[in-house]
């Protein structure tokens, strides 16, 4: 099931908890997980990875879903695609960085070393959700990819 996050909706706790009791109602708590998809452009801050913050009106939104998902142990799924920190940045984020194919470290950040953008990207996002009151979530990428010519 998909909530959509970007469009304020004050319901969206409880259909989410509505949804979460039907689930558990009918025996299958512990084998479904209720969870919704995000994407990367809801951080503010990616820079340096340890940096990573929300942009504050998404973070409003966010913060109900952060605590529905900690407390009932399921992940929050996060569609990020490098290709578009690429695209828009491409003097900073070279295309070996984006593709997985840097034959050194680009980014230290502490005593964390990132070779590639998309291990950097998921760090920026546990970051912020660290400093939502997420820190104990797990994500999972639900969508990622490059675009092709054909």
């Amino acid at each position: 099931m998909k909530l959509l996050l970007d469009v304020p909706n004050p319901a969206l706790e409880h259909v989410a908890a509505d949804i979460r009791t039907a689930i558990v109602g009918a025996g299958l708590g512990n084998q479904i997980k209720l969870s919704t998809a995000t994407f990367f452009a809801a951080l503010k801050v990616s820079y340096l990875p340890s940096h990573g913050d929300f942009h504050p009106e998404y973070q409003q939104l966010l913060g109900p879903v952060i605590n529905f998902l900690r407390d009932n142990q399921a992940p929050l799924l996060v569609n990020t695609s490098p290709y578009f920190s690429h695209i828009e940045n491409p003097g900073q984020v070279s295309l070996d960085y984006a593709l997985f194919t840097s034959p050194s470290i680009v980014v230290t950040d502490g005593s964390l070393q990132y070779q590639n953008l998309f291990d950097a990207m998921l760090d920026a996002f546990y970051s912020a959700l660290e400093k939502a009151g997420g820190g104990s979530l797990d994500i999972v990428v639900s969508e990622s990819g490059w675009p092709s010519d054909k």
